[in-house]
């Protein structure tokens, strides 16, 4: 609950398996970025329970024995990348590393395999203004998976980006999921986005913010820009939009 009463929130109740992809859609204003800073631990909740890999956000695992802060296990990719434009784009990578007491030169090192994993290789030397803007999120994605997190949480990355690069970019996470295996939860506004890249999807009310449709997707695990054309996808977007616009709407307010 926000100052004035307002709701956010209400009877949100789903379990996410570990190692799953999962897309969560909804209507602008109805809590999506709430439920993600909830589950990262940068918001309380006022009411309910939440447990995270274990442990709720006061920090106590599900048993009662304090679990301590989530640390590294959790890592928060925001729409905007967010880089120190004084720091080259391998220090910006090793930047999580080094507030964690890793030495610099360890966490460079560190630093690079993330680095290769968003095929930057050629650009460790940059700095942030010399970058496209999808190469900068590719940073801050490789940023996110220095610390090798178990739990990946992204607020549309790709919302501010071309279509084309978005595409690529989807790929890419896709790859960088079936190749790691870390739970992922993605807020995206864009369908089509979420029909590609998750194994679920759940689409949320206007505010305050329900689940009103858990959508299993599916597609081949392998994708590529083709499956973006075939029948099956069509369908799994169509079944998005329904529930989109039968339980959506639009809060200028926003949350």
């Amino acid at each position: 609950m926000f100052p004035g009463d307002v709701v956010a929130l209400d009877g949100i109740d789903v379990d996410i398996a570990a190692g799953s992809f999962v897309a969560l859609l909804g209507p602008s204003g109805c809590g999506k970025s709430t439920l993600l800073r909830l589950i990262a631990g940068l918001e309380v909740p006022t009411r309910g329970e939440l447990v995270v890999l274990g442990r709720n956000p006061a920090g106590r695992s599900s048993n009662g024995n304090n679990g301590g802060p989530h640390g590294s296990d959790v890592a928060f990719v925001f729409q905007d990348a967010n880089l120190l434009p004084w720091r080259t784009v391998l220090d910006n990578v090793a930047l999580p590393l080094e507030l964690r007491g890793v030495s610099a030169r360890e966490a460079r090192e560190r630093a690079r395999g993330p680095l290769g994993d968003v095929e930057l290789d050629d650009a460790l030397g940059r700095y942030p203004d010399q970058l496209s803007g999808g190469m900068r999120m590719r940073v801050s994605i490789a940023r996110a998976l220095v610390t090798e997190p178990r739990l990946l949480l992204l607020d549309e990355p790709f919302a501010a980006l071309d279509e084309l690069t978005r595409q690529r970019l989807d790929e890419r996470l896709r790859a960088l999921w079936a190749k790691k295996r870390m739970t992922i939860l993605f807020v995206t506004h864009s369908l089509a986005e979420a029909v590609f890249l998750s194994q679920r999807a759940l689409v949320m009310s206007k505010r305050p913010g329900r689940i009103v449709l858990d959508h299993a997707i599916e597609l081949p695990a392998e994708r590529g820009g083709a499956v973006r054309t075939s029948l099956p996808f069509v369908e799994n977007t169509s079944t998005l939009y329904q529930a989109l616009e039968t339980h959506g709407g639009f809060d200028e307010t926003g949350v």
